[in-house]
């Protein structure tokens, strides 16, 4: 392994990581009208079966975190490409609702090889040492993936129907993702293969109880992502912004690249637990400004605050798991992290839907803040937890 390696590693990962983000999920909001029209369903109908189709990923994620461990991230990952473009080409070429549904389905079962939790685990096989700087680097490049994809697939959507557009996705699975996975096989050191432990790594009670509170923190903050980010908007213009909204929302996206170089540059010597931490408190604080303001400065503070949140959950997201239970395992450990996040994530914009046309929408966010304020609970009791032991080893 070679720092050289390492950092091609960084940009091929890079690279397919924004192309993965770009048609597997920001593109679909954009598309989903002409889904719906051309499908002869409603909008919602789309969205419910988007739903479906994340839950079945969210429970392929851990089944992807063994493979990877036992055969290379990146023979996973060039799997997940091809599986990708099949799956787009499934959907656009479906006659009607059913083939396209099984052709989502495919698409999430797909994103679980080819996105973050699996390039955690192939940048940690390839990086060493290194991986969790590396981490930070990759989710800085792949943080311009809704930055490049939505202006493109507008682009796009102007010249072409959501078929092409997605004929033209997965050509770029095949031509451009698949090739650059490839490249990767054999540079990476996967673990062993024996029977896989059911604790990462370390094992034992200890370990088993920090899996358990990382878990339940990361669904509660994918519930709580997932659900505000989806109805970011309508909550905007719920509260009374109007149009402004849609400008105070266009502050989400740099704020979560800007996290990622303020941590890159200055949080080098941070502990990723309590960098978890921050990652929590930020989002929560600006939901709270905002459920509490209204105004368009409270909105500037939330979209500012949850970005940055956001921004550094992906970061944490698999940079927490190799702190805490070290590289044998890591691909279990990230995918069960992941699974936790992304099926809470699925479930959550119906439920804050329901909370926001039953009780309004001040009402839901501070049902927000709560759910938030439970997970940084979790995080600051893992740390606790793992304070005594750092110092037992100091000892």
């Amino acid at each position: 392994m070679t720092t050289d390696l390492s950092a091609r590693a960084l940009w091929s990962l890079g690279a397919t990581q924004i192309i993965g983000y770009g048609t597997l999920y920001y593109a679909f909001a954009l598309l989903a009208p002409g889904m719906a029209a051309d499908l002869g369903w409603s909008e919602a109908q789309v969205f419910a079966a988007l739903t479906v189709a994340l839950l079945v990923g969210g429970f392929c994620a851990p089944v992807a975190g063994r493979l990877a461990d036992r055969h290379g991230a990146a023979t996973v990952m060039a799997a997940g490409s091809v599986g990708a473009a099949l799956a787009l080409t499934v959907c656009a070429l479906s006659p009607g609702p059913v083939l396209y549904a099984i052709g989502l389905v495919g698409m999430e079962i797909a994103g679980a090889c080819v996105l973050y939790a699996t390039a955690f685990v192939a940048i940690v096989q390839i990086a060493g040492d290194r991986a969790q700087r590396r981490i930070t680097h990759l989710t800085l490049i792949a943080g311009f993936a809704s930055t490049i994809f939505w202006p493109l697939t507008t682009w796009l959507a102007g010249m072409f129907d959501w078929r092409q557009i997605f004929g033209l996705f997965a050509a770029m699975h095949l031509g451009l993702c698949l090739p650059l996975h490839l490249s990767l096989r054999g540079a990476g050191h996967p673990a062993p293969r024996t029977a896989a432990p059911r604790v990462p790594a370390g094992r034992g009670d200890g370990q088993t109880g920090d899996l358990v509170l990382l878990l339940g923190a990361f669904a509660i903050f994918g519930y709580v992502l997932g659900s505000v980010t989806v109805h970011m908007l309508p909550l905007l213009t719920a509260l009374g912004l109007g149009p402004s909204g849609a400008l105070v929302a266009a502050l989400f996206g740099p704020a979560q690249v800007a996290s990622r170089v303020v941590n890159m540059a200055f949080g080098r010597n941070l502990g990723q637990i309590e960098l978890a931490v921050i990652a929590a408190i930020l989002p929560v604080a600006g939901i709270a400004a905002l459920a509490s303001g209204g105004t368009v400065a409270a909105a500037i503070c939330f979209a500012l605050l949850f970005g940055m949140g956001s921004g550094l959950t992906s970061i944490v997201s698999g940079t927490v798991p190799l702190e805490l239970f070290g590289r044998e395992g890591y691909g279990r450990a990230v995918g069960s992290l992941s699974a936790a996040r992304q099926l809470a994530a699925a479930l959550a914009p119906f439920l804050l839907s329901v909370q926001i046309s039953r009780f309004g929408a001040a009402a839901a966010l501070w049902s927000a803040v709560a759910a938030g304020l439970a997970g940084t609970v979790l995080l600051i009791w893992l740390a606790l937890r793992r304070r005594p032991r750092a110092v037992l080893r100091q000892g």
